[in-house]
């Protein structure tokens, strides 16, 4: 089949209110950005220039409307994107915490992105697709987790590279102990893993990242692995390569909604660009470096989705080191 799509991704598209100052009454502003992860990595994946596609549901509400053409601005295909009548748009509150990472409040109970039908899922729109990715907020509930195991069958069906980022948010789990099982599904079906330190540590124990990741890949079979450091940078395995890749620290960091997905993006892009058999140090550390001065160029903005880096942007800052 022609491959219409570089990159489709199925998950939660939603709103993120994230404070922005105080009013003249004290109380504190929240701006409505358009948020959820695997729309995030498509925006930064549309901004390089791919042909990107999702799949997921919104409330057919004002934030429904009003993500349906955030993502449509940036250069999303909206074709797979579902106006729920009866339940409205999901919202999540994020709060910065004094150490710079952030807690998370969702009004998700329900929400339309949990919503979403096995029998919604456009098969061909995967199989169009050279990679598909998601995440395991597409597994909080019955039907969406139906709807996201069965457009990843179609994927495998259909040969198409599959990516996995877990995401974790454990307010949205009735137990732990059901994240980790969602995850450990995610982990077996993924052809590239992009995880983040904390929940290498929550899947394995372990605090030597680099070791948890391994042990990862071993247990799963998994071919590419990235493991993200927060202000560390980050880890790539391949085979028996391990790349380190130094981060780009900001002095004007605001909030750091969207890193990791950015950060997602543009790794995509570089397999996209190099395939996955060729992978050797010298490209896994080009392809790490672009996504780590891609991130950091996110913390220094509000939101995400909307605000993606130009491509001239990150190269920029990769040359200004140099």
């Amino acid at each position: 089949m022609e491959k219409k799509y570089d990159v489709t991704a199925l998950g939660e598209l939603l709103i993120d209110f994230t404070e922005n100052g105080v009013s003249s009454q004290g109380n504190p502003l929240l701006e409505a950005n358009p948020g959820g992860a695997p729309c995030n990595v498509l925006a930064m994946l549309a901004k390089l220039g791919r042909k990107t596609s999702f799949i997921g549901k919104v409330g057919n509400d004002q934030f429904g409307s009003m993500l349906k053409d955030a993502i449509e601005s940036v250069g999303i295909d909206s074709g797979n994107l579902i106006m729920d009548d009866q339940v409205h748009t999901t919202l999540a509150f994020v709060h910065k915490l004094p150490n710079g990472d952030r807690d998370f409040s969702f009004y998700r109970n329900p929400g339309a992105d949990m919503m979403l039908s096995r029998d919604e899922v456009q098969k061909e729109r995967i199989a169009a697709s050279r990679i598909f990715h998601f995440g395991t907020l597409s597994f909080t509930h019955p039907g969406v987790r139906e709807a996201s195991c069965y457009a990843i069958q179609c994927a495998k069906e259909a040969g198409v590279a599959i990516s996995f980022d877990p995401n974790l948010r454990p307010p949205l789990w009735g137990s732990l102990e059901e994240a980790k099982e969602a995850i450990s599904y995610g982990l077996s079906q993924c052809d590239v893993l992009k995880i983040s330190d904390n929940e290498v540590e929550f899947m394995t124990g372990e605090t030597d990242y680099g070791r948890g990741a391994r042990m990862l890949q071993e247990q799963y079979g998994i071919p590419l692995v990235f493991v993200t450091l927060g202000p560390a940078g980050s880890m790539a395995f391949y085979r028996d390569l391990c790349v380190k890749a130094e981060p780009f620290l900001q002095e004007h960091t605001i909030e750091t909604t969207g890193a990791g997905d950015t950060f997602t993006g543009c790794v995509l892009n570089g397999i996209l660009e190099y395939g996955l058999d060729g992978l050797d140090e010298k490209k896994l550390q080009e392809i790490m470096t672009f996504a780590n001065a891609g991130a950091s160029l996110i913390t220094t903005r509000r939101g995400a989705l909307k605000v993606m880096a130009e491509r001239a942007e990150i190269e920029a800052l990769i040359a200004g080191r140099r």
